[in-house]
Parts: C-alpha cells; structure tokens; sequence
C-alpha cells in the first residue's frame, strides 16, 4: 500500500529534518473521487471532516475537488475561511455553546451562508431567535442511541457519547423549534470512525425513521462518515460503494412512502487521508532487555507525532528502508522478509512508558516482525495522514512539532507546514 518509493523517501530524508510527514496527493485526489462517485437517489454532497488533518494546503486541495468542509468548532470553521473557503461550503457541528462575542462571530457566518448544526437545547436556545429572524434553516444532529467504531473512544452513537441531540430530548428541542419558529432542513447522524458498515447500514434505515417522525420539513439527510479505513494488510477498507448504493435503495423506497425527495450528504474525514500520509522516521538507538525482554528499535519520532497506537491501541504498517534507499522490509511482504528479521518494540524518545507504535487494544506491548536497521535507517510509519498531525502532543518533552510535506502528482515535493523553531514554541510564555 506504499505509494511513495523507498529512494523517494531517502531523498527526503536528505533534504529535510526527521521526523516529517509526508502526504501523497495523487492518493489523495483517488479517494476524493472515490467519495463523489457514491451512489444517490436525489444527489449527493461530500464533505471533508476538516479535524482528520486541518493543515491549510491540504483543506485547500480538498475543497478544490468540489468538497465541502465539516468544522467541529468555531476555530476550525475560521480556519477554513482563513483558508479560502466560503462560508457557504462550510457546517458547524460542535460541542461548543457560544458566549457572547463568539455568538456574534457565529451569526455574522450564518449570515454569510455557514450552516450551523445544532447539538443541544441549548445551542438551539441560543440561536433560535437569530435563525428564525433571518430565516436560516438549521441542521440537527441527532443522537441515535447506537453507534460503532474501531474502539470505543470513537463510537460516537451509543449510550456512553454525549454528540448530539438524544432521542429523549427530541420532543423538548422540537417544541422550542417550534415557538421559535425555527425550520429544519437537515437531519445528521455520526455513529464513529472506523466502525462496523453493518452498523452503518442499519444507521441509514434508523436516521431515515427519525427524520420521517420527527422533521417534517427536512429536505436533506447526512449521514455523516466514519468509513473504515485498512491500514495493514489483514484489514479491509469500506465498499463505500456498496454503502452508497444501500441508502440510495432506502432514499428511494422513502420517497415511494412519502413522497419526499431527500439529498444525501456524507462527510468522511480519516478515509481520504489515512493511507496518504506517512511519518518519516530515523533509527537513532536499538536497546534489548534480557533473554526474557525485548529488543527496542529507537526512533526520533514516537507518541509526540503520532499519539493514536498510545490512544487507541492502533495498528499502523512499517517499512524499513536503509540509508542509501533500499527497502529492507514492509509488513505489506511478510514472506519477503530477510534472514534478519525478528521481533521488535518500535518506539520513541519521550520520557514515557507508553511512547511506543507497537502496543496493542490492552496497553501491551506487541512485538512486530520487522528487519533489524541500522543506525541512521529509516523507518516509515504509515496510515497516518489522519489523526495523526492533527492531534497529537507534539510539543511534549519540548519536542519540536514536526515539518508537513506535500508530494506533488508532478513529483515535486512541497513544504506546507515549516519545522517549528523554539522561538515559536516558547512565543506565548512569559517569565516571572
């Protein structure tokens, strides 16, 4: 599943500072237009769920094939704009509630076209006045009770997650709507990132059922993202096809019912960049403790670019390349491995037991099959263009967040985060 070359990413390596991040856009482009060509009944519209990676040039390149952007807060939505993009192409869904001035921010959007998506009573109290003066319909998004993802920090659905307005609320938020006299116009529901695509067909049938009971003026349906994504080489990715496929079947027998005509919107975030993005790491140590232990290959790049293995348990594929740009081993060829391949503990530099990229769903650590580098070999981490930049502690042990690049569909490497400097990581504190 490697798109970039092992010379390619030696060269890299020689040009630029380890640890990086380095992001294919022709795989990028190829899952863009994967998600535009699911199936609909009445059209469809794609969003990007920005939180999955905000760096500028990359909302950029998305939203230049015709994608819409999903912000999860009042920042990321004016990140967006700051980005170049309208306010038109972009929908609020956040846990926030607004204080005043930022409540004044939120409505000067609305009036420029943000779509706001309301979460709670009391966002829908806070705004209801304003959107019903000024006649903008709101989104919904809607708790459904059950949810599915890859643990259960990323079901978004079930019992133990606070997104959204919960089907006990519903009846309450629907009569504030109404004294209000506010409409509408979209039904939205998010169950988790990566889950089961059963769950997410029986999502469909289930959101259609709320939105025929409950939002008589809807016109549209999102039926949010959280498309699984395979990272290693026993994992398989969504048929998003097949899913886009099933809820046009549904849209299509909803409107034989009702004779409502509903758009579809989806709005995945880790499926267009997970597998587009690697980290570029370099051997710095190999340590062992005892015939009873383990043997540690040591990286200058761990948990502070790449938290998801400490968070979630998370499995992300290795190459191991040499200095001078041969590929050594992949877990993408595991009978291709050579004679010195043997298990090994995959970790960082921070000062912390956790700082590791092989631990399992319990904690543990989980030894990986790999070849034994060298000093100064590098180690790609791939799957990591989502969630992993985004939202991981990078300043930690003072570490220095780690440079962003581009790999152009004409083979030209671009910078689109610089390296940050001490000077920017200590610009905010003050002495005594």
């Amino acid at each position: 599943m490697n798109t970039i070359s092992s010379a390619q990413f030696a060269q890299i390596a020689r040009d630029h500072t380890t640890p990086l991040y380095v992001y294919d856009e022709a795989a990028i482009l190829a899952r863009c237009a994967e998600v535009k060509a699911m199936p609909s009944a009445f059209g469809l519209s794609v969003g990007y769920a920005m939180k999955a990676n905000a760096n500028r040039a990359l909302l950029q390149l998305i939203h230049q094939q015709g994608i819409h952007i999903d912000a999860s807060s009042l920042n990321e939505a004016r990140r967006a704009h700051l980005a170049g993009i309208p306010w038109r192409d972009i929908m609020l869904t956040t846990q926030e509630v607004q204080d005043d001035a930022n409540l004044k921010d939120l409505e000067t959007m609305m009036t420029e076209g943000l779509r706001f998506n309301v979460c709670s009573h009391r966002q829908l109290a806070r705004i209801a006045d304003f959107a019903a003066a000024h006649r903008i319909p709101l989104a919904m998004r809607v708790h459904p009770g059950e949810g599915s993802g890859e643990s259960a920090t990323r079901n978004t659905g079930d019992h133990d997650s606070s997104f959204g307005v919960h089907l006990s609320d519903m009846a309450a938020v629907q009569r504030l709507a109404t004294e209000r006299g506010v409409v509408f116009d979209t039904v939205h529901v998010h169950i988790g990132s990566g889950g089961d695509p059963e769950a997410w067909r029986r999502n469909v049938d289930r959101q259609l059922d709320i939105l025929a009971q409950w939002f008589p003026q809807a016109t549209r349906v999102n039926f949010g993202g959280g498309f699984k994504v395979a990272r290693m080489p026993d994992e398989a990715d969504a048929d998003i096809q097949a899913l886009g496929a099933y809820a046009k079947a549904r849209v299509l027998d909803f409107y034989q019912r009702t004779g409502r005509r509903l758009h579809t919107e989806v709005e995945p975030g880790t499926f267009y960049l997970a597998n587009a993005g690697y980290l570029l790491t370099r051997v710095i140590d190999k340590k062992q403790t005892g015939a009873q232990g383990h043997r540690f290959v040591l990286l200058d790049g761990g948990m502070e670019v790449n938290t998801r293995p400490l968070l979630y348990g998370a499995r992300h594929p290795f190459w191991v390349i040499s200095k001078d740009g041969h590929l050594r081993s992949s877990d993408f060829a595991p009978n291709d491995m050579p004679a010195d391949a043997r298990p090994q503990v995959v970790v960082g530099r921070c000062c912390e037991s956790g700082d590791a990229q092989t631990i399992d769903a319990t904690g543990r650590i989980a030894p990986r099959i790999m070849a034994e580098p060298d000093i100064d070999d590098l180690v790609v981490i791939g799957g990591v263009g989502a969630y992993a930049a985004s939202m991981s502690p990078f300043n930690y042990n003072s570490h220095l967040q780690a440079a962003e690049l581009l790999l152009r569909t004409d083979g030209r490497v671009q910078c689109i985060r610089q390296r940050q400097t001490m000077a920017h990581m200590l610009a905010n504190e003050l002495p005594l």
